[in-house]
């Protein structure tokens, strides 16, 4: 008898039970294949259909083939005659041997799979987000200079030649003679990246030679180093060493006399620090010591002016407490004391110029979004001295440096500084200094800059009437090149006021360079 074939609709949750039933069948042994069989199709006989399963004769022992629509596969399961069947499940069950019988897998329809949608577990994965356009980086300066790299430290070495015309070499108020002028000056900066402790420094130097005024020329310099140790995460050591070299000018008053060439006047000194922080308060101490040194003066008859009697060493102790409101907002006060030490107790008009300061000021440091930073502090001071003849000196303290970014092209910079400066002159305890500056850098463009600047200082002798006030404005533009090679012109007027007749002078001074910095 051929194999009857049964038309139906299969219905999808009738599909997923024909799958789970196809899988489960898979090893079974042919007695529980046929009775699973037998129970398969009297579940399909409930499946909506038009007609029943008609019953099968014991020889035809055949397969019952089921088409599930359009391209679905054929399962086909065995069948056998009712009566076996019935003599089979009156038996005992007994353990016999189990045959495997391959099962064809189910096909799934792609219909089907279109409308089966994978289970989803826990919650979604949120919606990516809407497409932003990107921020342009930050361009790095292409006329910055690269430097040269010794592992974690940066080193920018510079060297520039200038030539020009200073109307006044020698800053003379009388008999006053230019000359052309030609200056060397050399730099080197470093600064470290390391991931703790910090290496800062710079060194500057120069030489002008004019050669049209004798005894003129004159050499500058000035360096600075510091070490930032970390020893602990709230604790740190600062170790600094300074120093500067310079020329008197011939008609300082503190010469008296005229001389054949400009003395010198150095100044070298160091600093150990130690700041604690707890939590937000910070407490520092710090050690200074400064030895200042005058050359002996070559007067115009060739005699020496002896001047040893000025070489002097001063100690000197700080200690700070602040206070960090912000990151970037830190005030602070702070006590000073010193002791200065002059080589010869007594200088050569008969004083006694031994003396000893204190001070006190408060202020702040700042970072305001980057674009104002620096530190800020005012107070007074006081210097007493071993002769009772020289009277105390009292003042301002005041020492700030701000840099403010006014925008990506302009940068302003304020230099405000008071001090105590020693002296020889008669009667007079000591010079209050006290000395502004601004000075403004505009960017006309990536390798064109224009900085302008105007410096005030007046020098107030205490015990005697002698004031000096002096003036100094600056105008400087410099064209890159390259990142190595710049060219720069600059335009400088000097000119002191003094209350001692004959002082006075003024002086231009026009340069014209480049500049080497790899």
């Amino acid at each position: 008898m051929p194999p009857v074939t049964v038309q139906r609709s299969i219905s999808l949750r009738s599909v997923v039970a024909v799958l789970m039933l196809g899988t489960a069948l898979t090893g079974l042994s042919d007695a529980l294949a046929q009775e699973i069989g037998e129970m398969r199709l009297r579940g399909l006989a409930n499946v909506r259909s038009p007609t029943a399963l008609p019953t099968l004769a014991p020889h035809d022992a055949s397969a019952l083939n089921v088409e599930a629509g359009t391209g679905a596969q054929r399962v086909g399961l065995p069948l056998r005659s009712s009566a076996r069947l019935r003599t089979r499940r009156a038996r005992s069950p007994v353990v016999g041997e189990v045959r495997a019988r391959r099962v064809r897998a189910a096909v799934i329809s792609p219909n089907l799979a279109r409308e089966v949608q994978p289970m989803v577990v826990g919650l979604p994965d949120p919606p990516p987000p809407p497409l932003r356009r990107r921020r342009r980086p930050a361009e790095e300066d292409p006329y910055a200079q690269l430097g040269l790299r010794l592992g974690g430290i940066t080193v920018l070495p510079a060297l520039q030649e200038s030539v020009g015309y200073d109307s006044n070499p020698n800053r003379a108020s009388a008999g006053r003679k230019g000359s052309f002028v030609s200056r060397t000056e050399g730099e080197v900066v470093l600064r470290s990246d390391w991931p703790t402790h910090a290496l800062t420094g710079f060194l500057r130097g120069s030489y002008s030679a004019y050669p049209e005024v004798r005894g003129a020329d004159r050499p500058e310099g000035e360096g600075r180093i510091a070490l930032r140790l970390d020893a602990t995460r709230d604790t740190q050591l600062d170790i600094e060493g300074h120093g500067r070299l310079d020329t008197e000018r011939p008609g300082s008053p503190e010469l008296g006399v005229a001389v054949r060439e400009r003395p010198l006047v150095a100044v070298a000194g160091t600093s150990l620090g130690v700041t604690q922080r707890f939590n937000r308060l910070l407490v520092g101490l710090r050690g200074t010591v400064d030895r200042t040194l005058y050359e002996d003066a070559t007067l115009p008859d060739g005699s020496i002016l002896d001047q040893s009697d000025r070489n002097n060493t001063q100690y000197g102790v700080r200690a700070r407490i602040g206070y960090e409101v912000t990151p970037g907002l830190i005030p602070f006060v702070e006590g000073l004391a010193d002791r200065r030490v002059h080589d010869n107790r007594i200088d050569r008009a008969g004083f006694r110029r031994d003396s000893d300061g204190v001070g006190a000021r408060a202020g702040s440091t700042f970072e305001i979004t980057r674009t104002l930073t620096g530190e800020a502090a005012v107070g007074v001071q006081q210097r007493t001295y071993d002769d009772p003849v020289l009277k105390d000196l009292r003042g301002p303290l005041v020492d700030a440096a701000i840099v403010w970014s006014a925008s990506p092209l302009t940068t302003i910079r304020l230099r405000a500084q008071s001090r105590v400066d020693e002296t020889n002159i008669a009667n007079a305890s000591g010079i209050l200094v006290q000395s502004a500056g601004l000075e403004v850098q505009h960017d006309l463009r990536r390798n064109l800059s224009v900085t302008a600047g105007l410096t005030l200082s007046e020098s107030d002798y205490k015990g005697v009437s002698l004031r000096e006030e002096t003036l100094t404005g600056t105008i400087r533009a410099d064209y890159k090149l390259t990142r190595s090679v710049v060219l720069r012109a600059s335009f400088t007027h000097e000119r002191l006021k003094s209350t001692a007749p004959g002082s006075d002078y003024s002086a231009d001074v026009f340069l014209l360079g480049l500049r080497f910095q790899p």
